[in-house]
């Protein structure tokens, strides 16, 4: 039997590791244990391990409850069965690849393309595709062989994303995301071209965003229990505002908080919503016709909200190293926020 601190193995293939429970871990839950000499399992995959019935005790019993306290000298054999097939497809999509590993991959992701397959949209979404990009790479999420999905861009919201192609990177990566960055490993950026002048240039918006009540899809600043803190630091990096035509500016925005259209809603909510935002810049389509004939064009053609995910900065889950990736505005952004300055 292995007695060492650490053991590492590979996930996607079948294998049957057995452990002594040395001094460090008496005491422990054995999910905690286990994830922390099995680095490579996130600690809900052995949890579902243990659901499965593939953790016996050195005593012939099979441990299914992850409450069971470890003691010094315990045994257990720790069952790994290979990683099952992904349910959605692989498709041949192409992707805009930034940088990728064994362990994860950082991708520029386009306008029009979902990120999970969802009633609607079954096919054609980033799952899809990062399936047919990285086949045997992809070593069981949760037991999947599948990516692993720790943050999320709308539809047509541009932008860099961070995906984990293993247990291991996703139990990171999902930890660093849900502290939101307060422990300086993760920092997330966007840019967007919103209605108006914002003053003063720089601030913070703190305000609950929650579902509206009477609809259920569109999100709002809440003032009951029903919302969930957010906040958000924007700086105005240029201000529009030629002689006789609305006032535009292009903003950029640091999230504190990660909630479902959070820019969008805290723009909205300033008075300054998003271009081209169908859902909560609706009161500003007259605006759009009071723009100069280039800028109006583009922003009518454009199809989707102003906003680009520009800055993603996290700290790698396996190897520690600090990683910053940043992109540009887009071809369309670039081209309406260039006519927005012209006055054209």
């Amino acid at each position: 039997m292995q007695d060492s601190d650490v053991v590492t193995v590979s996930v996607d293939t079948s294998a049957e590791i057995e452990l002594i429970m040395v001094e460090a871990d008496v005491g422990s839950r054995i999910d905690v244990a286990l994830a922390r000499r099995l680095p490579e399992l996130s600690r809900a995959r052995v949890q579902a391990l243990l659901r499965d019935g593939h953790i016996l005790h050195n005593d012939g019993r099979t441990i299914e409850s992850h409450g069971v306290r470890v003691k010094l000298g315990d045994g257990f054999t720790v069952r790994i069965p290979p990683a099952a097939a992904p349910e959605p497809e692989a498709e041949n999509i192409p992707l805009v690849v930034l940088f990728e590993d064994k362990h994860l991959i950082v991708i520029d992701k386009p306008k029009g393309l979902v990120v999970h397959p969802a009633p609607g949209h079954a096919t054609g979404t980033l799952v899809n595709a990062l399936i047919q990009h990285c086949g045997d790479s992809l070593s069981g999420i949760g037991g999947v062989r599948r990516p692993g999905i720790v943050h999320r861009l709308d539809k047509d919201t541009t932008g860099i994303m961070v995906v984990a192609k293993t247990d291991a990177a996703h139990h990171g990566l999902a930890e660093q995301f849900a502290s939101h960055g307060v422990d300086g490993r993760l920092e997330r950026g966007y840019l967007a071209i919103v209605w108006g002048i914002l003053e003063p240039a720089s601030g913070r918006i703190e305000a609950a965003i929650g579902r509206r009540a009477h609809n259920r899809t569109k999100m709002a600043v809440v003032h009951n229990d029903s919302g969930r803190h957010a906040a958000t630091k924007y700086d105005v990096v240029a201000r529009m505002a030629p002689k006789g035509l609305p006032a535009t500016s292009l903003v950029r925005c640091r999230l504190e908080t990660g909630r479902t259209h959070q820019v969008r809603v805290h723009m909205a909510h300033m008075g300054h919503p998003l271009l081209g935002d169908p859902t909560y810049g609706a009161g500003f389509a007259a605006s759009v016709r009071k723009l100069g004939p280039d800028a109006q064009e583009a922003v009518l053609s454009l199809g989707r909200q102003a906003l680009h995910a520009a800055l993603l900065a996290f700290e790698h889950p396996v190897t520690g190293k600090a990683m910053r990736f940043e992109s540009p505005l887009p071809a369309d952004l670039a081209q309406i926020f260039a006519h927005l300055k012209a006055g054209r």
